[in-house]
């Protein structure tokens, strides 16, 4: 079939609409574009990336602008599904469903969930914006021919307004964060160094992360090697006042690769997010891709989490608001590097068994197969 994916928020090459997704379907012979904005055009392992202009000096103006110039793209490209990743290009999924094509609304965050905790919205308009989101995700739902979510949690939700609802996990591709030749235990720790990787900000536990490298220094010498950008972007003036960021190697935003190789240097992965509400049910990507590349992980304790890690023997689980428990635990490790070895290899074996994209990218064109079958 003739594919067209849409987004107005993510890059052209984000990793689960683009590396995962549209090259999963182009490999399974579909035809796939993928419409996105302010980007360039250009064609890459099969997939044609078109980019539509539209700049904007706000987030409502780029919302709007963004949005229409994403739908005359999606109208011009013609095509037999519609695949979409955002929640404000649910009018554009269903201009186009009365238009008669077919159309996929990608789940990849709890949204209602998420607005109650948007520093930017009014604390006043949290609530019942939340509310209306959930209002219109359901009428819309119902009206698509298939819904995709990345975590089962999101998936109950939307089962119950479209049965062709299913999950779609973020993990890992198998090798494209390690080495496939690299024998793990035989990886040394001489000198160690903790990493984390992700969007730093402080619900997502960078203050915690930061004074436990500090407390750790008071007895022996580690670095927290710091990858990602910064929200508000003034939090890092704020971190950088501390004095624990001596003990910080910021590295600013890295490309995949790059972020291939600050794994293969790491002794242990963090990510200590705070106990919200779409936080505590999700399927963290960097708890998953610490694991594919081997490294032990110190994650949050929440149930799911614990599940994940402990079933796995890939890490140990903690209070993310404890520093002295993160701290503990990160000694921990630093003490027992065999033990941390070993727990990185259990990691690196349960994503083989099952926490990898060539497992779930099956779900996806299995969907895709049913799409192709299906006469409205």
């Amino acid at each position: 079939m003739r594919v067209c994916h849409l987004t107005s928020v993510h890059p052209a090459e984000d990793i689960r609409i683009f590396v995962k997704e549209c090259q999963s379907l182009a490999n399974a012979g579909h035809e796939v574009i993928l419409v996105v904005a302010n980007e360039s055009s250009r064609v890459i392992n099969g997939v044609k990336i078109v980019g539509v202009h539209a700049p904007a000096k706000n987030r409502l103006m780029r919302m709007l602008k963004a949005t229409y110039e994403v739908y005359k793209q999606a109208l011009k490209e013609d095509a037999e599904v519609y695949h979409f990743h955002d929640p404000e290009l649910i009018p554009v999924g269903l201009l186009l469903k009365g238009k008669g094509k077919k159309v996929v609304y990608d789940v990849h965050e709890d949204v209602p969930e998420q607005v109650l905790s948007k520093q930017w919205i009014p604390s006043l308009l949290r609530k019942p914006i939340s509310f209306l989101v959930k209002a219109v995700e359901k009428f819309a739902s119902k009206r698509f021919d298939a819904i995709v979510t990345a975590t089962p949690t999101i998936n109950q939700r939307f089962k119950t307004y479209n049965e062709r609802s299913v999950t779609v996990h973020n993990y890992p591709i198998l090798n494209e964060l390690i080495d496939p030749n690299l024998d793990i235990s035989k990886k040394q720790f001489e000198k160690p160094s903790i990493v984390y990787i992700g969007g730093i900000t402080e619900l997502r536990g960078i203050r915690e992360m930061v004074q436990a490298i500090e407390t750790i220094n008071k007895g022996q010498h580690v670095q927290l090697h710091l990858a990602g950008k910064f929200s508000p972007p003034e939090l890092e003036s704020k971190m950088r006042k501390l004095p624990a960021w001596q003990h910080v190697n910021y590295l600013g935003w890295l490309n995949r690769q790059q972020i291939k190789q600050c794994l293969s240097d790491a002794t242990l992965g963090l990510v200590l997010l705070h106990p919200e509400p779409r936080y505590v049910v999700s399927y963290p990507i960097k708890l998953f891709e610490y694991m594919s590349a081997g490294i032990p992980v110190v994650a949050s304790n929440f149930p799911l989490w614990k599940e994940i890690v402990e079933s796995s023997g890939c890490g140990k689980c903690v209070d993310p608001l404890n520093v002295d428990e993160i701290s503990e635990t990160i000694r921990w490790f630093l003490n027992h590097p065999e033990k941390a070895k070993e727990m990185g290899m259990n990691g690196r074996k349960a994503i083989e068994e099952k926490y990898n994209w060539e497992r779930e990218s099956s779900v996806l064109i299995r969907l895709y197969d049913e799409l192709s079958t299906k006469r409205d």
